[in-house]
């Protein structure tokens, strides 16, 4: 099947695909159909949220553009976006269910997959337990998906064992978050984009990744010439291109940055102490914690309180030369970064997403980053926001909101009491049906699986046998004997590949769901187009198995009602001003609608009472925390697990480019972007490849200490690594990178580190495909 799918992604890259380019391709108004029909939906490929109208004809998505009446993105699209429904019309599209026979995937119908998937769930818990079973989902889930799994999992089978792939991405901005603010998710919206007067991007490359709202800053500049861009980065980018000016530091020392940050700010006097006298509390944590890469890792922080002094005297030793000797950042660059933030008359926006997401102290650099807006008061207010961005559609409202990860429960935690009671209240379920303690996050559940503590894992919406670091490891464990192995999906991946069963899933404007993005923006959207032959959304193959496997009590809903249902009952955990979700109704009809939704209007900014409900006083309010404080923690330097050596000289970052999103399963299937970048490469310095002789086009051999690859030299395109450091993009499953990374995680959020590993680099002789 893999040999299959590389003969189709050949097709596509010699422009033999035209016919499916006139299909489904966005047409001029005079080419359209007549009778075309233009309805909302988000964008499938991002995380922004961007508001798509479609045009719909003959039972076909024939067009697309940009919707005005999006807040988000203002009628304005990336390349992603108006070729996302070319995603639906691939040739290999799976239209009906797989089982796996005489060790070969066989079409079979729809019902005896369903049957066999329900029967070896029921055999698994009675053979085994129930913490033998899990389900590893997405921030692609919708929000009916995350929701029904969680309530089948956690409610019905009574086991935690429900992850995301948002754990691989959003994890840290979760446990960055809660220890600052006692809460999740972002207090500013894109607003404050037409507000700032500085835009600081910590490793966060947003002119391919966030290009739409990268497009609304250069706006900004243009109109309003003051406003600067910093690119604080470890790669030279399209972004460094466009930016005021570009910051180059050595991977993992922004943790001596951030520290460095808040020494000027505190020697420049430009602490707000009115604010942080009255709003803040300091403390400090555990050190030398570990990186989780053995099995069973565990790590509990412990806050200790500590006052501004002793704070001060903490961050006094990232002077300048120190920061300078570990990062590589000069003085001056640091002195001019620190002048920004210091400044009252600039409002400051700090954007960041897998660079401080993905990082062995990823809790500790969200944190940091907090504590500059905190000592300086720019926060909650128009134009004053740290804001961690999202790569995936729903990682916010699915995974986050909805808490599908194994110590979460929508809007609470399994550890809290409360939390239980009420989750039980509403699933109408024994409180002790809930357990009470965490299982596997998303790392150790790929071990657990290797190990044969998990023996049933149903895989939904995601790519794991692409995405997951250490990647062999994982890839052997799906394979072993007494494993059962679903998987929900669009296309064959190689992920199906490990599968015992593969049901067809609809995509998204083939059934009715909701998204919710980086701003806390939940998006509706409709039913537009029947889903091919089998195929049916995710939150209705699990309410099938569900009932199959006794537990239909839980899920009384018809096909035709079933979402409005679960969109109102999951509301029901929403209730009150810090957190209120917008009606069914409402949502229907709005482009989104940004919660806390409290009396018919929407919050843009938290935790001030001009803007918050919640909010309590008449300015800042962190309710979140007992002592309605936020915490300024002080997390100190610490070094990578792996760095390069005489062995391994190397740094390796992995990553995405603009043409393809996250595995590239939907994008590479669509002609236009896969002709545009086909294949995945190794970005290397000009430098280094002139010392290695390679040039452009050669094969290169990486090596890690886990596995090698081959593939194309690429020196001097869009991005440009630094001396001594190599990039490779992940979307191309011939060339499986993450053979090669460690599966390395912070040991607070239990996210890996996928932009930091040693390799050797060495032309190659062979064959590039």
């Amino acid at each position: 099947m893999a040999r299959k799918r590389r003969d189709v992604f050949k097709v596509l890259a010699a422009g033999a695909a035209a016919s499916l380019v006139e299909q489904a391709a966005p047409a001029a108004e005079t080419r359209l159909p007549a009778g075309t029909v233009w309805k909302k939906t988000p964008c499938r490929f991002c995380g922004t949220g961007c508001g798509l109208l479609v045009g719909i004809a003959n039972g076909k998505a024939v067009a697309v553009q940009g919707d005005p009446a999006s807040a988000v993105n203002k009628g304005l699209c990336c390349v992603k976006g108006y070729h996302s429904v070319m995603a639906l019309y691939g040739e290999d599209r799976l239209r009906q269910a797989l089982i796996r026979k005489n060790g070969k995937l066989t079409p079979a119908p729809i019902e005896e997959a369903l049957n066999l998937v329900a029967s070896q769930l029921k055999q698994t818990i009675a053979a085994s337990g129930k913490d033998s079973v899990a389900i590893y989902g997405s921030g692609q889930w919708t929000i009916p998906d995350g929701y029904v799994a969680s309530k089948l999992f956690k409610g019905g089978i009574g086991t935690n064992n429900v992850e995301a792939n948002a754990r691989l991405c959003m994890a840290s901005a979760v446990t960055g978050f809660m220890t600052t603010f006692g809460m999740d998710e972002p207090m500013g919206c894109y607003e404050d984009i037409d507000h700032a007067d500085v835009f600081v991007l910590w490793g966060n490359n947003m002119a391919e990744m966030h290009p739409v709202l990268f497009s609304r800053m250069l706006e900004q500049r243009d109109k309003r010439p003051d406003v600067e861009i910093i690119d604080l980065a470890t790669r030279s980018t399209r972004t460094s291109a466009a930016a005021n000016r570009l910051i180059l530091f050595q991977p993992n020392a922004d943790l001596a940055i951030a520290n460095g940050l808040a020494r000027e700010i505190i020697r420049l006097g430009a602490v707000n102490r009115a604010f942080v006298e009255r709003h803040v509390s300091f403390h400090q944590g555990k050190t030398e914690i570990g990186y989780g890469v053995e099995d069973k890792f565990a790590f509990n922080d412990q806050a200790t309180a500590i006052t501004f002094e002793q704070y001060r005297e903490l961050v006094d030793e990232y002077t300048p030369e120190r920061v300078e000797a570990l990062s590589g950042v000069s003085p001056r660059d640091l002195r001019y970064l620190a002048s920004l933030y210091a400044n009252p008359g600039k409002k400051v926006v700090s954007f960041w997403c897998m660079g401080m997401n993905q990082h062995t102290r990823g809790t500790w650099m969200q944190n940091l980053v907090y504590n500059l807006h905190l000592l300086t008061g720019k926060i909650s207010t128009p134009g004053n926001s740290p804001f961690s961005l999202t790569g995936q559609p729903s990682a916010c409202g699915t995974v986050r909101e909805v808490g599908t990860l194994t110590n979460r429960l929508p809007h609470g935690d399994v550890t809290n009491e409360a939390d239980r009671k009420l989750a039980a209240s509403i699933w109408k379920v024994p409180v002790e049906k809930i357990p009470a303690k965490p299982t596997f996050h998303a790392v150790e559940m790929f071990r657990a699986l290797d190990r044969g503590e998990i023996r049933f894992l149903w895989i939904q919406v995601t790519n794991p046998m692409v995405t997951m670091p250490k990647l062999r490891r994982y890839r052997d464990a799906a394979k072993k004997d007494g494993r059962f192995i679903v998987v929900s999906e669009v296309y064959p991946t190689p992920t199906t590949d490990i599968a015992d069963v593969v049901l067809p899933s609809a995509m998204w404007i083939e059934r009715e769901g909701m998204f919710g993005n980086s701003e806390r923006r939940t998006q509706h959207f409709e039913q537009m187009l029947q889903p091919p032959g089998d195929a049916m959304s995710d939150t209705w193959q699990l309410i099938e198995v569900a009932r199959r496997a006794g537990y239909g009590h839980l899920f009384p809903w018809t096909r035709e009602n079933h979402i409005a249902a679960i969109w109102k009952e999951y509301s029901e955990f929403h209730h009150g001003a810090d957190h209120s979700m917008a009606p069914y109704e409402v949502l229907k009809q709005r482009p989104g609608v940004q919660w806390p939704y409290v009396n018919g209007r929407e919050t843009k900014w938290r935790y001030h009472a001009r803007y918050d409900p919640a909010a309590k006083g008449d300015s800042w309010d962190f309710y979140g925390k007992p002592n309605r404080r936020a915490w300024i923690w002080f997390r100190p330097y610490e070094p990578p697990p792996e760095k390069p050596d005489k062995e391994y000289p190397f740094w390796l970052s992995t990553g995405r480019v603009l043409e393809h999103w996250h595995t590239g399963s939907m994008t590479r299937r669509v002609p236009v972007l896969h002709q545009a970048v086909p294949a995945a490469y190794v970005e290397i310095n000009s430098r280094d490849a002139a010392r290695l002789q390679l040039r452009t086009g050669d094969a290169v051999r990486l090596r890690s200490r886990r596995g090698e690859i081959v593939l194309k030299a690429k020196v001097g395109g869009r991005g440009q690594p630094a001396p001594g450091q190599v990039f490779v993009p992940f979307f191309d499953e011939s060339k499986l990178i993450n053979e090669l990374t460690l599966d390395a995680f912070c040991p607070i959020s239990k996210q890996p580190d996928y932009k930091k590993c040693a390799v050797r680099v060495e032309p190659a002789r062979a064959e590039l495909g």
